[in-house]
């Protein structure tokens, strides 16, 4: 569906557009692949590698409404990577992550709506589930945002969907690129927030693989959630660093314990389908019914139970010392 299209990625020199590009160019014909970020360096470092003649590189904040309309001219296809995803420093600088995540999903729509793109889907977080952070307080209200698009939209074509999903091994930022780092140091230990702690955990392919196909799946107004194998943050330690110690450094501010990607006040809306989930709108849409229980793949769905919730730390399956190492190593 993306041959002889444009699409656009905003946050799109981040680790999620970076790999999302790489597997466009390899799988696809795009007729145009925009990538829309603020950093002129990572955009000049980009360009050394992924310079087809599909490329194009939009400097732009997406803060920035009117340069959002521009960059979505023409426009077939959007994919909302942009964000400020650090807790910590959306804990200390409140009013710029509130600026980006809130203000600049609604510039998205905005624009996407104003140019009669065909489909826009969000990437969330599983920190918007129960937020009790900034950051993922912020993702809620974008998910919001972006399904009830699907109402602002009226009679245009646009249609918008979001995606959650968990931790991203490797991505920047994250804990393995951390751990390896001080092993590398010949750290005599290595940092644990908590011994209980958990997350779901998924490759950087299996995220791009999973917004691509909900493209095809979606019909406007899903949040996808996909079933996820759940690892423990001491077993992450002993995996990378397997002869290095461990001490407890505390929780940081805005973490939880155990992530939520469905919460159980959502469980009269969550379907389960074979390899994802499904929340489905709380708000009826304007003009149309859609029955969600069947996707535009044809792929069937069912209500899950009254109560049921996806949480990290009641998730059947968990990762073992060598599954973590082989999905990295696959990644």
């Amino acid at each position: 569906m993306f041959n002889n299209k444009t699409i656009l990625i905003t946050g799109g020199t981040g680790s999620f557009g970076r790999k999302y590009t790489e597997t466009l160019l390899k799988r696809y014909s795009p007729k145009r692949l925009i990538i829309f970020s603020r950093d002129e360096l990572k955009q000049y470092e980009m360009q050394q590698e992924f310079n087809a003649p599909c490329m194009r590189y939009f400097i732009g904040d997406v803060r920035d409404s009117q340069r959002m309309v521009q960059a979505m001219n023409g426009v077939d296809y959007v994919i909302h990577a942009a964000a400020i995803k650090q807790v910590p420093a959306a804990e200390y600088n409140p009013m710029e992550c509130i600026k980006t995540n809130i203000h600049g999903a609604e510039n998205v729509i905005h624009a996407a709506i104003t140019n009669g793109v065909k489909k826009v889907i969000a990437l969330s977080t599983d920190k918007a589930a129960n937020p009790i952070n900034l950051y993922g307080a912020t993702k809620l209200a974008s998910d919001k945002l972006f399904i009830a698009a699907n109402n602002v939209v009226g009679t245009g074509v646009t249609r918008f969907a979001a995606v959650r999903y968990g931790n991203v091994v490797g991505s920047r930022g994250s804990v393995v690129p951390f751990f390896k780092k001080l092993v590398n140091e010949e750290a005599d230990s290595l940092p644990i927030t908590h011994p209980d702690m958990t997350r779901f955990w998924i490759t950087l392919q299996q995220g791009v693989d999973f917004v691509l196909k909900n493209f095809e799946r979606m019909q406007g107004g899903e949040i996808f959630v996909p079933k996820l194998p759940s690892v423990r943050i001491t077993d992450l330690a002993r995996a990378y660093g397997p002869d290095k110690k461990q001490h407890i450094i505390g929780i940081r501010p805005g973490e939880k314990l155990h992530e939520i990607m469905c919460p159980a006040d959502d469980s009269h809306h969550t379907l389960e389908f074979d390899d994802h989930f499904v929340i489905t709108p709380s708000i009826k849409f304007f003009g149309r019914e859609n029955d969600f229980c069947c996707n535009a793949l044809n792929e069937i769905g069912a209500p899950v139970k009254q109560g049921f919730e996806y949480n990290s730390g009641s998730n059947p399956r968990f990762l073992s010392l060598d599954d973590i190492l082989a999905m990295e190593a696959n990644a």
